[in-house]
């Protein structure tokens, strides 16, 4: 019997083992738009991801100081934070190498050794990545030359912090219960609120003076021009009132011509102004576009953090927007100095561009504001741009390109006319070559004119035009000319403009009025107790001194915790003063004088976050309030008896009105002087123009100089 034999079939399993996934380098940046651009930049073996800001802090609930421990600071993880730190914890610990790319200042190292610390990196890992604008060049650039933190610039801004936190946290109580509840003071702040409670004393106390001039209409072989009365016997002459004037007019003789006494010619040159720091281009923005400070920098850190222009990966308009430094990177001269000769010509390139002189204090850290590539027109990049975005990329642009021009050449031409020993002066320019301002100017400027005179001709005084004006008091701060102060005082650095004036506006110690600061009660009140229990603090001179040692810091030249104990030592001992010296200030509700009209009791003036108000004395119950009209002692120009009041239509908007209405029904959108108009006797106004206000007759027959 034959026997069979099956061959058994087996099955072999193939043992597959998956292929781990390498590991990606982690770079952590602060924002996730940042994030995005730099991410498209280092490719798939990189994994770019955000911090969202600080993820430490001291405590909102104290101190947060151990002032017995060299001020050692007790920091927390942020609110809120958790899930963040949780993450970036969990991409470190899967990470091949972490990279800490915040940005290159003071804060972004903080930033940078808080998230080191929360990751426990190593110390003397060079981790620390940095960048002055966001291209893949730059970025590139900077991963090949990782560095370790550096602590001294950790240390600074650690100081800073302490130094706020100890006269935030020392002041502030104080405020609490004395004043109200809410209250704050701080270093850079309570310097702010001083400068324009200062400045609004000096408008308080300014006393007007009149004086007057003459203009007058000549002409030269049927040519006309203008020129203004200068003086006597070549000298000087101020005319302070109608007699001064009628004096003059009373030498000249109408039927007998001028001599023209001499003739100067002069070639001008007006240089560019240098590239934006972070407090020009605030003050530029503020001044031409309108822009708060905050909306400013807002704006500038999306131009810097990257736009997406349709070329790939989104890419940095602009170089790092908080420096102090008017400084330009070599490759960029070269790049400006290439657009400029193609796009308007050899003749307008700067051989040795203008530098410009630092502010006092100015750590030169980085460059200058600029484009990244001036290639980038605004006109290329507006099709991907907001309009704020265009308009501030084109403010930057174009002072940038022009810091790289030549000057604007102008000539002048300045004309002496005599009669009788009586001086007329006429002044004359005209453009010669555009220079710088073919990309920008500096506002509205055209030609003005005059005939082609020489010494030894005459011209006729066809009429003549005496002006009655009066001294005005100084302007009331924008945000421009505050931070111009600032920095000219040394208070403050690139990072602190704009928090410190959106501060003193949220803690109503003053407010904005047509672009003006003005400070309310409640800020003249904290102002008054700072000013007297700590001096030093709204002392311009001792806050920059600060602000130079904190910079010492920076440069490992001071130590930290020394510098923080020679400022506490002195003020612990102003907060003991303070706290026993300075009285409760009771807010007690006067009587209004008037009934409510809704329920018929007494109304009583309470004090509110913007000042005092009209409430009723049965509040809660009956909430009726009323706005408390400023009285600006003018007699009313109607009535003659009552005063010109400030008042609020509905809507919001100022008005002027008479105290005695409704007996009285005068009324005005513009502010009375209390003056008349020297032409029809109407009277006259107060008019806001742009930058500044000019007094004008509502008839319009009359004006006088616009004050800024």
């Amino acid at each position: 019997m034959a026997t069979s034999t099956t061959k058994k079939k087996t099955t072999s399993k193939r043992k597959t083992t998956r292929r781990a996934k390498p590991k990606k380098k982690l770079v952590i940046v602060e924002s996730p738009s940042k994030a995005k651009t730099i991410g498209k930049f280092l490719g798939r073996s990189y994994k770019v991801v955000a911090s969202l800001g600080h993820v430490r802090d001291l405590p909102k609930s104290r101190m947060g100081v151990d002032i017995e421990n060299d001020y050692q600071p007790d920091y927390i993880s942020i609110r809120g934070k958790g899930d963040v730190i949780k993450e970036l914890r969990k991409d470190a610990k899967n990470a091949k190498a972490v990279y800490l790319a915040s940005d290159p200042d003071r804060e972004g190292e903080a930033i940078a050794w808080h998230v080191s610390n929360i990751l426990k990196l190593d110390d003397s890992e060079k981790n620390r990545v940095t960048f002055n604008e966001i291209t893949k060049d730059a970025v590139k650039e900077a991963f090949n030359e990782p560095r370790t933190i550096n602590m001294d610039l950790v240390d600074a801004q650690q100081a800073r912090r302490v130094l706020d936190r100890l006269v935030g946290y020392s002041i502030s109580p104080i405020l609490w219960k004395k004043v109200k509840k809410g209250l704050s003071a701080g270093r850079v702040q309570s310097v702010a609120l001083n400068l324009i409670i200062q400045r609004e004393n000096e408008i308080r106390n300014f006393k007007p003076e009149e004086y007057w001039t003459i203009d007058a209409e000549f002409k030269h072989n049927r040519e006309k021009f203008k020129a203004a009365f200068f003086g006597e016997n070549g000298k000087k002459v101020s005319l302070k009132n109608n007699d001064d004037v009628q004096r003059i007019l009373g030498k000249l003789d109408k039927n007998k011509e001028f001599a023209i006494t001499k003739v100067t010619k002069r070639e001008r040159k007006r240089q560019p102004q240098p590239p934006f720091t972070t407090s020009t281009m605030q003050q530029d923005a503020n001044r031409r576009l309108n822009f708060r400070t905050r909306k400013t920098m807002m704006t500038a850190q999306m131009l810097y953090e990257g736009i997406d222009i349709k070329q790939g990966a989104p890419v940095g308009l602009i170089t790092y927007m908080r420096t102090d430094s008017t400084r330009i990177a070599s490759i960029a001269k070269h790049e400006a100095s290439k657009f400029i000769h193609e796009e308007y010509g050899g003749e307008y390139a700067a051989v040795k561009p203008i530098k410009g002189k630092l502010p006092e204090g100015a750590q030169d850290a980085h460059e200058a504001i600029r484009p990244t590539s001036v290639f980038r027109t605004p006109a290329k990049m507006k099709p991907y741009l907001t309009n704020d975005q265009y308009k501030l990329y084109s403010l930057i642009w174009s002072r940038f390109v022009a810091s790289q021009m030549t000057p604007e050449v102008i000539d002048t031409m300045n004309v002496n006319l005599q009669q009788n020993n009586v001086d007329f002066r006429a002044s004359g320019s005209k453009v010669k070559f555009a220079g710088f301002t073919k990309v920008y100017k500096r506002g509205k400027e055209k030609d003005n004119l005059l005939p082609e005179l020489k010494e030894g001709d005459n011209a006729q005084m066809i009429s003549d035009d005496p002006a009655q004006h009066f001294t005005q008091p100084p302007a009331r701060y924008t945000e421009a000319a505050l931070i111009k102060t600032l920095e000219e005082d040394g208070v403050g650095r690139p990072s602190t403009y704009a928090p410190t004036l959106d501060t003193i506006q949220r803690r109503y110690y003053v407010r904005l009025v047509s672009r003006h600061f003005e400070p309310t009660e409640l800020g003249e009140i904290v102002n008054t107790i700072i000013e007297k229990q700590f001096p030093d603090i709204v002392n311009a001179k001792f806050t920059a001194d600060v602000e130079d040692k904190l910079d010492q810091i920076e440069e490992g030249k001071q130590n930290w915790v020394r510098v923080v104990d020679s400022f506490y030592q002195p003020f612990s001992k102003e907060v003991s003063t303070a706290e026993s010296e300075v009285a409760k200030i009771e807010m007690k509700d006067e009587l209004a004088g008037m009934d409510c009209d809704i329920c018929g009791a007494p109304m009583v003036v309470k004090m509110g976050r913007y000042g005092k108000f009209y409430a009723c004395s049965r509040f809660p119950e009956c909430r009726n309030t009323k706005a408390i009209v400023k009285d600006t002692g003018i007699t009313c120009p109607k009535c003659g008896q009552g005063t010109v009041v400030e008042r609020k239509s509905k809507k919001n908007r100022v008005f002027y009105g008479c105290s005695r209405y409704p007996d009285c029904d005068f009324v005005s959108w513009d502010k009375p002087i209390g003056r008349n108009c020297p032409k029809d006797g109407h009277f006259l106004v107060e008019k806001k123009i742009k930058g500044g206000t000019q007094v004008v007759c509502p008839n319009g027959d009359y004006e006088e100089t616009p004050q800024k």
